[in-house]
């Protein structure tokens, strides 16, 4: 699991960051495709971020080398659909604290440690 935290909102621009920082990370692992499960969110489906999915996709088929990246986009409102959301909840419950809100740094570091990835910065 992949998970990248970023300043202000999730917009096109972060995500496509996102995307090119995963493909290229699974390129190097010798994968050839990440499917990606996506909810409607509006920076997943942006214009801006579809037309990136494309010509990226159109140059890994030209050079063979790369990642292609196949998004498959969720109903709305169907997060029994959504394999990621009972984990989101158990990590939520497991990291946040009710009583207090948690700092940034502390925030990324427990929920590195709860999904067992490695904080980036």
């Amino acid at each position: 699991m992949l998970l990248r935290f970023v300043d202000g909102r999730p917009v096109s621009a972060v995500t496509i960051d996102f995307l090119n920082a995963c493909s290229t990370q699974i390129a190097k692992q010798g994968s050839t495709a990440l499917v990606l499960i996506w909810d409607t969110a509006s920076w997943l489906k942006s214009q801006a971020v579809r037309t990136w999915i494309r010509s990226h996709n159109q140059t890994v088929k030209e050079t063979g080398q790369g990642v292609r990246i196949l998004p498959c986009l969720l109903p709305s409102k169907s997060p029994w659909l959504n394999p990621i959301e009972p984990r989101w909840v158990h990590g939520k419950r497991n990291v946040s604290e009710a009583d207090r809100i948690l700092s940034a740094d502390e925030l990324e570091a427990r929920v590195c440690a709860y999904y067992g990835c490695p904080c980036q910065k």
